[in-house]
């Protein structure tokens, strides 16, 4: 089992990455809320909405 420590860091990595790449593509909102405001869950979404593909 991870140790929570390790998860919430992989967890904040993959929300980094998917606000700059959202961010790259100018997206800098989702329905007014900042995306740094967001959970991972909904940066998911965000990226398959504006950006497509399943390839995450």
């Amino acid at each position: 089992m991870f140790p929570l420590s390790l998860l919430r860091k992989q967890v904040e990595s993959r929300k980094t990455y998917i606000i700059e790449q959202l961010l790259r593509k100018g997206v800098y909102k989702k329905d007014n809320t900042q995306l740094y405001e967001l959970t991972l869950n909904e940066l998911e979404e965000a990226y398959k909405s504006y950006i497509g593909g399943a390839d995450l």
